[in-house]
């Protein structure tokens, strides 16, 4: 399959492999944070506002080189999972 990029995107990418990271490796994190957010219904009901700008910071953080590996990104996600749970 062939996934064609925005500019930004590409830039993001490309910032992320500057790390250190391979291309497979950041496609497979960003997966991972999906298929998390998919596994927990209640995200997906968020206001598309607070949607939007919570990827905006997170694609901002990216460009400033500020990520996590794929067992820290998982493990913040399901605490806040669980967090939302508890309430």
């Amino acid at each position: 399959m062939i996934i064609e990029l925005k500019p930004e995107q590409q830039k993001i990418l490309e910032e992320a492999v500057a790390t250190g990271l391979t291309q497979d490796e950041v496609v497979e994190r960003a997966f991972a944070v999906i298929e998390e957010q998919n596994q927990s219904p209640d995200w997906l009901l968020e206001d598309r506002t607070a949607v939007a700008a919570r990827i905006a910071e997170g694609v901002a953080a990216a460009g400033r080189g500020e990520l996590f590996d794929e067992e820290e990104a998982i493990g913040i996600l399901r605490e806040r999972r669980a967090g939302r749970q508890v309430a």
